[in-house]
């Protein structure tokens, strides 16, 4: 876990997948960069292409509360953000784990 630009983020190697709690603050959303979901979290209540130029390589700021997505469709969609910056072989031991 570190905490640039005052967010708290989740990252597989040195590379960010999740950043968790803009400005400090845990219950304000989550941001994942996204490719195959891009569009379906657009679409969530008050989702935003993400800050810092980041919406320009596929992040979205999804907002948590009030009209949020699913519990299962938000770990789908950290799930796919791993896998999008994740080195092979990390997403290979994921995808061994899930074939048990």
């Amino acid at each position: 876990m570190d905490h640039p630009w005052g967010d708290t983020v989740l990252k597989v190697g040195k590379k960010i997948f999740l950043f968790a709690g803009a400005d400090g603050n845990p219950e304000s959303g989550i941001g994942v960069k996204l490719a195959e979901s891009h569009a379906q979290a657009l679409a969530a209540p008050g989702a935003a292409p993400s800050g810092y130029g980041l919406g320009k390589a596929g992040w979205v700021q999804i907002p948590l509360g009030r009209g949020a997505p699913a519990v299962g469709v938000l770990e789908d969609w950290v799930e796919e953000s791993y896998r999008l910056v994740a080195p092979k072989r990390c997403v290979a031991e994921l995808d061994a784990r899930s074939a048990r």
